[in-house]
């Protein structure tokens, strides 16, 4: 019963997975600043990598929200396969 019940979970959470590019960039001040070109206006900053995506997130989702409550047109971007989502990022190590 459990099994089921994480499989239709896990189902209605595929249903709702929108994908969308952002950009982020180093803040001369210090933090981060994340930008979603294809939803105008949503853009965040954060001081870590995490902070900004986590608030990016936030942000294209409540755009994502407003929208369908207003019956707008909701772009996303979509991927063939696993192959096709890559994306490259600096990874700080501190020895």
């Amino acid at each position: 019963m459990r099994t089921a019940t994480l499989n239709k979970i896990s189902k209605n959470m595929a249903k709702e997975m929108y994908f969308f590019p952002i950009t982020i960039e180093p803040m001369e001040e210090g933090g981060f600043f994340a930008d979603c070109s294809t939803l105008q206006g949503c853009h965040a900053e954060g001081a870590s990598y995490s902070e900004v995506i986590e608030n990016i997130q936030d942000v294209i989702k409540t755009q994502i929200q407003v929208r369908q409550a207003e019956g707008d047109f909701i772009p996303s971007v979509s991927f063939k396969s696993q192959k096709d989502f890559r994306f490259s990022l600096p990874l700080p190590v501190s020895l």
